[in-house]
C-alpha cells in the first residue's frame, strides 16, 4: 500500500498492510524542534536548522528527509496563522536559551523580561500587549491572560466571536497551495482549519489578538460554562453558522485531497475525571459539534477529528453519536482508558490516533527497552481490524531522549515485520 492507502485502509475499519505512522500531521500530533533537531542529527541528515511552525508549543517542521527515515505516512496542512496570529514567511534565525539555532517567522518577535523569560506579541505587533510567556529554560508558551474586568451587564457574546470570521481570499490561496503540495507526497493529507472547536480553552484566552474582549481568563470561561450557559449556547451557535460557510468554501478546495479534518481540540478529560457531566455536554455541546460533523459527512469524504486530553471515557458514546469519526491522543494512563477496554467497546466505530506510548512517564524517563516494550503492547491491542493510527499520547516533548523516540519507530517497524 501507497502511504495513503495505508491510512485510508484503517480510517475505514479494515486492516492496512502495515500500522499507519503520524508525527506533525496536526498540532496535537507534532514534535517539539529540540526532539525534531536530535532526530535529524541521529538520522545523518542533512545539518539545518530546524523550522518552528507552531511557537505556542514550539513544534518543529518535520523536513521529506526525515519523514522519510520515520516511516510517517500522514502529510498536514496546518491552519494559514500560527497561534499567535501571525503567517510563517520569510524566516529568521532565532536562538533557544539552550542555545539551539533555530528558524522562526519574520513576524515572530519578541522581548525579553529581567528574569529571562521571553514574550512573544499578537500579530507579531511590539505595540500590542504581549499575549505569551516563555519562560527561562522552558519549552513552549504560556498565555498571558488579558481579560479585562467583568461588567455582568455590558457581557456580549460578540466579544468572544472576534476571532471567528469568513474565509478570506488569501486563506482560500494558502490551502490550495498546501494541499497540491501535500498531495505530492502520496501521503494522506490532514488539514486542520480553523474555527471548529468550541471552548477550546487553548484559544480561549485569544494568544492572537492584540486586544481581546468578552471572557478571556481561563478560569472565568469554565465557570461560565456554567453559570453563563446562555451566553456560551449563544456564541457557539453563531461560532456554527461561520464555521459551516468556511466549510462551504473550502470544500471546492479540498474536495478529493483532505482526507481527516481536524475539528476540536477542546479537552474534556483531566488525569482522573471529566471537566464536565455527560449530561452537559449533551445540552451545551453536542448540538453544535453534531452539526458541523453532519454537513462534513453529507458534503465531503473527510474524516472529522476530535481531541480531548484525559479520562474521557464516559464521554466517547456522545462523542462518536455526534459523529466524530477520530478520538486523539488515547490517554491510556488516564483513569478507566485502558487500551483493550477502549479497542473492545469503541474500536468498531472510532479510529484511535495515538496512545502508542506514554509521554508523560515512559517517553521522557523511561529506558529506550521500555519504550519498545510498551508500544509493541499497545499495537498488539489497538492495531488488529484497523482503526487505529500510530502516535504518541500528544505532543512529543522537547526533553525526551532521542533514544526513545527512535525506539518507538523501530518497535513499529518490528510490529510491521519491517525489520
Amino acid at each position: 500500500m501507497t502511504s495513503r492507502e495505508r491510512v485510508l485502509a484503517s480510517l475505514n475499519h479494515r486492516q492496512p498492510d502495515a500500522v499507519p505512522v503520524d508525527f506533525g500531521g496536526t498540532a496535537v500530533t507534532g514534535i517539539h524542534v529540540m526532539a525534531v533537531a536530535a532526530l535529524r542529527d541521529h538520522f545523518g541528515l542533512e545539518k539545518r536548522p530546524v523550522k518552528i511552525f507552531e511557537p505556542y508549543q514550539m513544534l518543529g517542521l518535520i523536513d521529506e528527509d526525515l519523514k522519510r527515515a520515520m516511516g510517517i505516512d500522514v502529510e498536514g496542512v496546518p491552519g494559514p496563522e500560527t497561534l499567535f496570529g501571525f503567517r510563517n514567511e520569510n524566516w529568521k534565525p532565532w536562538r533557544l536559551d539552550n542555545g539551539l539555532e533555530v528558524l522562526v517567522s519574520e513576524n515572530f518577535r519578541t522581548t525579553r523580561e529581567p528574569n529571562g523569560d521571553t514574550l512573544i506579541y499578537p500579530k507579531g505587533d511590539l505595540t500590542a500587549p504581549p499575549s505569551g510567556r516563555l519562560p527561562k529554560g522552558g519549552f513552549f508558551f504560556d498565555s498571558i491572560i488579558r481579560q479585562e474586568p467583568i461588567d455582568e451587564s455590558r457581557l456580549n457574546p460578540e466579544d468572544n466571536l472576534e476571532e471567528f470570521g469568513p474565509v478570506s481570499a488569501a486563506d482560500l490561496e494558502y490551502y490550495t497551495e498546501q494541499t497540491d503540495l501535500a498531495a505530492a507526497t502520496g501521503r494522506a493529507i490532514a488539514v486542520t482549519i480553523g474555527g471548529l472547536g468550541f471552548g477550546d480553552i487553548a484559544l480561549v484566552p485569544a494568544p492572537f489578538l492584540k486586544h481581546p474582549k468578552g471572557i478571556r481568563d481561563v478560569e472565568e470561561w469554565y465557570v461560565s460554562t456554567v453559570t453563563r450557559q446562555d451566553y456560551i449556547h449563544r456564541i457557539f451557535e453563531k461560532q456554527t453558522e461561520i464555521g459551516i460557510g468556511n466549510l462551504d468554501k473550502l470544500r471546492p478546495v479540498l474536495d478529493g485531497r483532505a482526507d481527516v479534518v481536524y475539528v476540536c481540540g477542546t479537552d474534556f478529560g483531566s488525569q482522573a475525571s471529566q471537566f464536565l457531566s455527560v449530561a452537559t455536554f449533551r445540552s451545551l455541546y453536542f448540538p453544535y459539534y453534531k452539526t458541523i460533523n453532519d454537513w462534513i459527512h453529507k458534503n465531503t469524504g473527510w474524516k472529522t477529528f476530535k481531541h480531548s486530553c484525559g479520562a474521557v471515557d464516559p464521554l466517547i458514546e456522545s462523542f462518536i453519536e455526534c459523529g466524530f469519526d477520530i478520538l486523539n491522543p488515547v490517554q491510556v494512563s488516564a483513569a478507566g482508558m485502558e487500551a483493550s477496554r477502549l479497542k473492545e467497546k469503541y474500536g468498531r466505530r472510532l479510529v484511535f490516533w495515538g496512545g502508542g506510548v506514554d509521554t508523560q512517564r515512559t517517553f521522557a524517563f523511561g529506558t529506550p527497552e521500555e519504550v519498545r516494550d510498551q508500544v509493541l503492547r499497545r499495537l498488539e491491542v489497538l492495531a488488529p481490524g484497523g482503526g487505529y493510527v500510530f502516535n504518541a499520547i500528544h505532543n512529543i516533548q522537547g526533553n525526551t531522549p532521542v533514544g526513545n523516540i527512535v525506539a518507538a519507530l523501530a518497535a513499529v517497524r518490528e510490529f510491521n515485520g519491517q525489520s
